[in-house]
């Protein structure tokens, strides 16, 4: 038996813009087929007649000429920006869609979970949606009910196993939908980033159980935007921009590609023209500063920094707060903070000014980003700008005697410590 699980040669998927196929049934197929030469003839006689072609619509290449090759048991993240190809991959590898050219051969029964409710019959309860997802992925009655209990207790469905998921929340879909590929022993698992529907404690279930999937010896393929969860689950990651493979190799040196790839390098940002400024209709931000604090000539371990943002309001008679959250390069959020700039519906249109303060003694050296987030009745957002810029802490050894090196942890308080000495404790009698 190859101790390949899975390899990809040439693939590439083309979809053109605009355009949706309907359903076909088999005679549809058979017709097209014979048709197809006469409509080309006919187009091109058009075409030449008229002396010009007609404007056809574009097409986008989806992915283009990946290739790759995973063994046996390794776990592999999928990593990239949004509409880079990721999850028409994996659609592929499950046999949704089919490559436009190239191909795939895959040796394992595959189990997915690409979207909420995927392989799901909203009409069936989760009972049966559970016996049915084990069958497509070629299960044996016997087998799922073996699994069945296990299934139920990790989602935590056990009041509504026997109601249609139809009327299941997105978190109870995922619940379930996540239990069963989990549970029904596939051979090669494929994961999308659905897993960020659940709650904070079901991702941490979710995680813990595919590390415990991995070290069965099963394959996994994880997309995910979360940087953390690649470097503790995967082993090695594929990056992937504009359809194509960026890098491969090692996670966390792949994750670090990624990471310093998307963020910008800049610890200032100033948008003088406010047609390429970043906003919409209700903000539009003119600049965001992480500083060094007045009176020190760089950003370290030691002074902290300070955060400046300047943006127009065209909002009148809201409740309007900005939230600003600050992640390391390994895509761990180590703080978020928020400050309510109107209340009681009281703002007003023009021009804010924001500052706040990062403390001292808090970051540890290194290179973080920033996010920043304006909302409305502290509920809804009104505009978002994830990694509008980044910033470096310099290392320092004040109050950690002569320790240069960068400490471990995501912080580095700067805790006061004192120390007593007795020659014998005052509570204690010796005879």
């Amino acid at each position: 038996m190859t101790d390949v699980a899975i390899r990809c040669e040439d693939l590439a998927k083309q979809y053109r813009i605009g355009e949706r196929q309907s359903y076909k049934a088999l005679r549809d197929v058979i017709t097209d087929a014979f048709a197809s030469p006469i409509r080309r003839l006919n187009s091109a006689m058009r075409h030449s007649s008229n002396g010009r072609s007609e404007i056809e619509k574009p097409n986008i290449w989806a992915l283009k000429d990946v290739s790759f090759e995973i063994k046996r048991g390794e776990v592999v993240g999928i990593i990239g920006r949004n509409g880079a190809g990721k999850s028409t991959l994996l659609k592929i590898l499950s046999r949704i869609t089919e490559p436009t050219r190239g191909h795939v051969d895959i040796w394992g029964r595959v189990g997915s979970l690409l979207e909420v409710g995927t392989g799901f019959h909203p009409e069936l309860t989760g009972r049966d949606n559970a016996f049915l997802n084990g069958a497509i992925l070629g299960m044996k009655k016997a087998e799922i009910a073996r699994k069945f209990d296990e299934i139920v207790a990790f989602a935590e469905l056990e009041k509504f196993i026997d109601t249609p998921v139809k009327r299941y929340s997105s978190g109870m879909y995922v619940r379930l939908a996540f239990a069963v590929a989990a549970h029904l022993e596939p051979e090669i698992l494929l994961v999308d980033e659905v897993l960020a529907v659940g709650d904070a404690s079901f991702q941490k279930k979710c995680l813990g159980k595919m590390g415990e999937v991995s070290h069965q010896g099963r394959t996994i393929l994880f997309v995910s935007h979360n940087m953390a969860a690649v470097k503790a689950l995967c082993g090695k990651a594929i990056l992937i921009k504009d359809g194509t493979i960026a890098a491969s190799g090692m996670v966390g040196d792949v994750a670090d590609a990624y990471l310093l790839s998307t963020t910008p390098s800049e610890s200032s940002r100033e948008w003088l023209d406010p047609a390429t400024a970043p906003g919409n209709e209700s903000i539009r931000i003119s600049y965001v500063r992480i500083i060094p604090p007045k009176g020190s000539a760089a950003i370290t371990v030691d002074t902290g920094a300070q955060i400046e943002i300047g943006f127009e309001n065209f909002r009148e008679c809201i409740n309007l707060g900005c939230t600003v959250y600050v992640t390391n390069r390994e895509g761990v959020l180590i703080f978020e903070s928020g400050h309510r700039i109107s209340s009681e519906r009281d703002s007003q249109c023009g021009f804010y000014h924001l500052s706040g303060r990062i403390p001292g003694h808090l970051l540890n050296a290194g290179r973080y980003s920033l996010d920043v987030v304006f909302g409305k009745d502290q509920q809804y957002v009104l505009l978002r700008t994830d990694a509008v810029l980044s910033f470096a802490v310099e290392n320092t050894a004040t109050g950690r005697g002569s320790n240069m090196s960068v400490a471990p942890g995501v912080v580095r308080p700067l805790i006061s410590w004192g120390h007593s000495f007795e020659e014998e404790p005052s509570q204690v009698k010796r005879s």
